[in-house]
C-alpha cells in the first residue's frame, strides 16, 4: 500500500509524516512495544525520583547534585518528546502532523543540545573539586552555577531554533513516510524536493561544535583530573576521586559516542543505523544516567532512606 501518496492526496504539499518506527516485522513489534514501555516507565521513575530526592534532601544541594538534577530534568523531558511517540508505531500506523514534526524536533535538539553542555559543566566541577577543593566554594558559587545553567539553556534554544528554522523552508512534496520512529534531521532531509545544502551545512556546523567542543573541554578537565589524582598518596583518596569521576565518565561516552557515530559519520550509513545509535542516546541514556549516578553514590542512598522514613512516619 502507497501510505505516502494516499496521505499527499491531491496536494503538492505535505501536511503530515508517516513514522514507520524501529521495525515493520510483525513479529517483534509486541515485545518491543513492551520492552520500549518498561524502559520508558524506568526513565520517569528514575529521573523524577533523583530530582524529588535533590529537593528534598539539603545535603545535596550542592553544585554537583544541582548540575545532576538539571541533568534529570533533562533527560526526563526529551524521553517523554521522543518515546511515547515512538510505543505508537508498535501498535498502529503512527502519523504525525508538519506542525507536530517540527516541534518535536526542536525540542529534541533543544533538551539534546543541553544534556552537551550539562555534562561539561558537570566535568568543570569536578575538575574544580578535585583539583582547586580550597577554591571549590567560590569557583562554583550559586550565581557562577546559575549562570552556567542559562548559558547551557540558551544554548540549547539558539541552535535548536537554527536547525528547525532551516527545516521549516524545506518542501516535502514527494513522499511523507519518514523511515525512523521520530522527526529526525537526516531522515527528514531524505524527503525533501528543495536543495539541503544549507541544512546540512547547519547539521555539521551545530553537530560539530556540540561534540568537538564539550568533547575537548571533558578530555582537557579529565586529564587535569587524572594527573591530580596520581599525585594523591592515599589509597583511599585516589579511589575516592576516581569514584565521583567514574560515572560521568560512563554517562559521557555513551551519550557522545552514540551523537557522534549518528551525525559525522559518511552519509552512505544505512537507516536502520541510524536508528539503533538514536536509541542509546535518546531512549537509552536518560533511563540509564539515574543508575548511573546513584548506584554507588553513598549521598544518593542516605537521602532516599531518609527520604523512606519520613514518608513512613508522616
Amino acid at each position: 500500500m502507497n501510505w505516502g501518496r494516499m496521505a499527499l492526496g491531491n496536494d503538492s504539499s505535505v501536511k503530515e509524516f508517516i513514522l514507520l518506527g524501529l521495525t515493520q516485522q510483525p513479529e517483534l513489534q509486541l515485545p518491543l512495544f513492551f520492552f520500549f514501555l518498561g524502559v520508558y516507565i524506568f526513565s520517569v521513575v528514575g529521573n523524577l525520583g533523583l530530582i524529588v530526592l535533590i529537593v528534598l534532601n539539603p545535603h545535596l544541594q550542592t553544585p554537583m547534585y544541582y548540575f545532576l538534577f538539571n541533568l534529570s530534568f533533562t533527560d526526563l523531558c526529551y524521553s517523554s518528546v521522543i518515546t511515547p511517540k515512538m510505543l505508537v508505531s508498535f501498535v498502529k500506523q503512527n502519523i504525525i502532523s508538519h506542525a507536530e514534526c517540527m516541534t518535536q524536533l526542536f525540542f529534541f535538539c533543544f533538551f539534546v543540545i543541553d544534556e552537551c553542555y550539562i555534562l561539561t559543566a558537570m566535568a568543570y566541577d569536578r575538575y574544580a573539586a578535585i583539583c582547586k577543593p580550597l577554591l571549590y566554594q567560590v569557583t562554583m558559587s550559586h550565581r557562577v552555577c546559575l549562570l552556567m545553567t542559562v548559558g547551557v539553556y540558551v544554548m540549547g534554544f539558539v541552535e535548536a531554533m537554527a536547525h528547525t528554522a532551516s527545516m521549516v523552508h524545506l518542501i516535502f512534496c514527494d513522499s511523507n513516510i519518514i523511515n525512523h520512529y521520530m522527526c529526525e534531521i537526516n531522515a527528514l532531509l531524505k524527503l525533501s524536493c528543495t536543495s539541503t545544502s544549507i541544512n546540512e551545512l547547519v547539521v555539521y556546523i551545530v553537530v560539530g561544535f556540540n561534540v568537538i567542543v564539550p568533547t575537548l573541554t571533558i578530555f582537557i578537565t579529565y586529564t587535569l583530573i587524572l594527573f591530580n589524582i596520581l599525585s594523591i598518596h592515599s589509597a583511599e583518596g585516589r579511589s575516592k576521586a576516581f569514584s565521583t569521576c567514574g560515572s560521568h565518565m560512563i554517562a559521557v561516552s555513551l551519550f557522545f559516542g552514540a551523537a557522534a557515530f549518528m551525525y559525522l559519520k559518511p552519509s552512505s550509513a544505512s537507516e536502520d543505523e541510524d536508528k539503533v545509535s538514536t536509541i542509546f542516546y535518546t531512549i537509552m541514556g536518560p533511563m540509564l544516567n539515574p543508575f548511573i549516578y546513584s548506584i554507588r553514590n553513598k549521598d544518593v542512598h542516605i537521602a532516599l532512606k531518609k527520604t523512606l522514613k519520613r514518608s513512613i512516619f508522616i
